[in-house]
């Protein structure tokens, strides 16, 4: 990276460590469908590249190693991992709603019968 300055070659730690952490996403619980594994890669993608230098720092910090890594390699990790991160939380979020959704639904056999119905189950 001799020719990039230093804010390209984070923006380019940035990117690929987005990129990453969405293809293990991708690897690690399969998508339904092609549609699914195009959302799941561009959430993660986007996430990486938003949260990737507060997560990197976040992480470094916690871990104790922030004096030993690049500013390059801390974003590469935290692009990495709020990108791989992003997909369970969406994915959370998803059941979550799906679940609320599936107990909106009305079941027919419970519904109340009217006096007409009865007389005409006689």
């Amino acid at each position: 990276m001799n020719g990039l300055s230093e804010a390209a070659a984070l923006w380019l730690a940035k990117a690929v460590g987005a990129v990453a952490g969405s293809a293990i996403s991708i690897a690690y619980i399969l998508p339904d469908g092609r549609r699914e594994a195009a959302i799941r890669f561009g959430v993660g993608v986007v996430c990486g590249v938003v949260f990737g230098g507060a997560a990197g720092l976040k992480i470094a910090v916690e871990l104790g190693i922030a004096d030993r890594l690049t500013p390059g390699e801390v974003m590469l990790m935290g692009s990495a991992a709020a990108s791989l991160c992003a997909w369970g939380g969406i994915g959370f979020v998803m059941r979550l709603l799906s679940g609320a959704a599936g107990r909106q639904t009305i079941n027919t056999s419970e519904r109340p019968r009217t006096e007409q119905s009865r007389i005409e189950r006689r």
